[in-house]
């Protein structure tokens, strides 16, 4: 969107890219971040779902600061050591008067002038009590897109329905894949053999599953469908697996941890990965 006019509610936080989406929050100098690719989640449509819910899912369990908090915040042309509170040199150099200055909200800044020629050595004393009293003024958390305040409070724009699972990589049809079908590949061991079809899957923490098909004894075609149904049967049977996995009982915890966020992190003017 151009600068100034922040993204629909729908896509807050939340960039296209040739490849799917990109999530990219900041958090009090932290960057969350996650890539939601289409080729993982069988297609564009589910891979902006899932950023969605992800997305939903940061504003929810870390809220932007208080307003207050980041008020007080010093900036790094700040020469008094307390924010919101300045002074205004006449010529020559003379300080003429100390200034505390609010910003409460839209068409509300708060300011009052303390003129030293009237109040003295005092004037910024003075000052700095005033900022304290309009600070008291100021409530709410940062304002940081008309949408945080709609996800907080569980009004999400993303349709309900089921979601799908990532594939792992082995699960991603390739540009180099010769049969259309990720987990299918052709081998030819040497240039006088005639080849076989072959079916793979992996899952974590079992390793790979493989079958082969030998051109020689099925043919060419049909040792190619044969290897096709088998990575289907494979797959079938690794989401069963995982949906068996999922059933059984989970041992009780005292706390549940919030859900798993990627981030960044800038310190000293660079990105760094934990």
């Amino acid at each position: 969107m151009p600068r100034g006019i922040p993204n629909p509610a729908a896509m807050y936080g939340i960039a296209p890219r040739p490849w799917g989406y990109e999530v990219s929050l900041v958090r009090n100098g932290t960057r969350y971040y996650k890539q939601f690719g289409k080729a993982s989640y069988g297609g564009i449509e589910q891979a902006l779902v899932q950023a969605q819910d992800w997305r939903d899912a940061v504003v929810r369990n870390v809220p932007p600061v208080a307003r207050r908090t980041r008020a007080e915040k010093l900036r790094a042309n700040n020469t008094t050591g307390v924010s919101g509170v300045f002074c205004q040199v006449a010529s020559g150099g003379r300080v003429r008067a100390w200034v505390a200055k609010t910003y409460i909200g839209q068409d509300e800044i708060l300011r009052t002038d303390f003129p030293v020629d009237s109040t003295g050595n005092a004037a910024l004393a003075l000052a700095i009590q005033e900022r304290e009293k309009q600070l008291a003024r100021m409530s709410g958390l940062a304002r940081l897109h008309p949408a945080e305040e709609a996800i907080r409070q569980g009004m999400t724009v993303q349709p309900p329905g089921p979601r799908a699972i990532k594939r792992s990589k082995s699960e991603i049809t390739r540009c180099t894949n010769s049969s259309g079908v990720s987990g299918v590949q052709f081998k030819m061991p040497n240039a006088g053999h005639p080849g076989y079809w072959l079916a793979t899957t992996f899952t974590a923490g079992k390793g790979s599953v493989c079958k082969a098909f030998s051109v020689k004894e099925h043919g060419h075609d049909m040792a190619k469908s044969l290897a096709i149904a088998e990575r289907a049967r494979q797959l079938a049977q690794k989401l069963k697996d995982a949906e068996q996995q999922q059933l059984q009982p989970q041992p009780q915890q005292q706390k549940q941890s919030p859900p798993e966020l990627s981030f960044q992190h800038r310190a000293g003017g660079q990105t760094a990965r934990p």
